[in-house]
């Protein structure tokens, strides 16, 4: 066996740590494949099938041979879907020089951070955030700055809290609503705060993540930050794709609209690392983006119940509480009055990584702890599975729960 030279991995390799839920869905597939009964609650896309009219879409294009290189900013019917829908949903007008597409909503956050964060520049996140933030910020050479946004507060980051992050050395402010793992939906009046108190500080800008915006339940709307406050366009990007809201997310594709000089830098970033994303992949998006939108209604409907389902469950179990979420697919849950208990087996409950890890081994429950997101002592339960299985991941919670002492 080879032994490695000292000092062969680049340094940038210890800035970042591989994502929580791909390792928790890891361990899942392992004790499955030991014959584990495991009820899966780590899901972070939703099940239903790719829409029938996007699927048809791609069978024409694959006729029409569209199987080649794209330009490294998107296809321009891409681009035109992109502008189309940010107009319909969003009232944000983009000139196509001003929309960039990726391989996924994430490879567009990286590329832009990649473009425009350098060595010390500060990057201002709410805390429970998305696990893949922190670390491309790091990666990109700049310095995270969380802020806490306690479950007293519903988890939402209040703007006299961002206003005292705010350095002069802040760059970007990364917001995703409705909220991974959270799901909080921020009302017009919440984003106004937000948005003034940017207004007051010209070098912040917005970097705004939208992923899950049509999943919102309980008839909440849907705002986005550039939307409430126009003047912050010229240094707000807005993120999306089409992977939460038409459940497409091996598709793998993501647009954003912002600035044209932030775009073609980011797209620029893209040119020497994937190029264009792919030809059919863009071929479904636009299939997608300017298709039937009804479906997505229905959908949200059907998530909403689920949601419901393993609320309910969760908040009956001794020792755990949970908010109800307002927006995308999972619920955020506290543990706090499982620290400290011990297992049937004695060993003691010492943090959230410690109860995922007891539901895991005791009940068959796959759940993801919340240090992954930046708050402790939670965990995330994805809601996206069956009505069977959250009723019975709900029952092996609750037993579990007992079973401590």
């Amino acid at each position: 066996m080879s032994t490695r030279i000292d000092n062969f991995f680049a340094p940038r390799m210890s800035r970042f740590k591989p994502s929580p839920s791909q390792i928790a869905s890891q361990r899942v597939r392992e004790l499955i494949a030991e014959g584990k009964d495991i009820i899966k609650l780590t899901a972070g896309e939703p099940d239903f099938p790719t829409p029938l009219h996007v699927k048809w879409s791609v069978m024409q294009a694959m006729d029409r041979d569209e199987a080649r290189y794209t330009p490294v900013n998107g296809t321009l019917e891409m681009r035109k879907a992109a502008q189309i829908k940010f107009a319909r949903d969003n009232d944000l007008h983009f000139g196509l020089d001003e929309i960039c597409v990726g391989s996924g909503a994430k490879q567009v956050l990286f590329n832009i951070l990649m473009a425009t964060v350098s060595q010390g520049d500060e990057v201002i996140i709410p805390s429970p955030y998305w696990a893949s933030y922190p670390d491309m910020v790091l990666l990109a050479g700049g310095k995270p700055i969380f802020v806490d946004c306690p479950q007293n507060r519903g988890f939402r980051m209040s703007s006299e809290d961002f206003e005292a992050a705010i350095t002069t050395k802040t760059k970007w402010l990364m917001i995703c609503q409705p909220s991974n793992p959270a799901g909080v939906v921020y009302s017009r009046e919440e984003l106004k705060a937000i948005a003034d108190v940017a207004m007051r500080h010209p070098h912040v800008h917005i970097l705004s993540d939208d992923v899950y915006e049509h999943l919102i339940f309980d008839e909440r709307k849907f705002y986005t930050i550039a939307q409430i406050e126009p003047r912050l366009r010229h240094r707000t990007v807005t993120v999306n794709s089409v992977s939460k809201a038409f459940s497409m997310t091996g598709w793998r594709v993501g647009y954003g609209g912002g600035p044209s000089d932030i775009i073609a830098n980011a797209s620029k970033m893209q040119s020497q690392s994937t190029a264009g994303s792919s030809s059919i992949g863009q071929a479904a998006a636009v299939a997608a983006l300017i298709g039937d939108q009804s479906l997505i209604i229905a959908r949200t409907a059907d998530l909403q119940r689920r949601r419901d389902i393993l609320h309910g469950a969760l908040n009956q179990a001794d020792g755990l509480h949970c908010d109800l979420p307002e927006g995308a697919m999972y619920c955020f849950c506290s543990c706090a009055g499982a620290i400290g208990k011990r297992t049937p087996e004695g060993k003691l409950i010492e943090n959230d990584t410690d109860f995922t890890m007891y539901l895991l081994d005791h009940v068959g429950v796959a759940v993801v702890q919340g240090a992954a997101y930046g708050l402790s002592p939670y965990f995330r339960a994805s809601f996206v599975a069956t009505e069977e299985d959250l009723i019975r991941g709900g029952e092996r919670i609750q037993k579990a729960c007992r079973d401590l002492s």
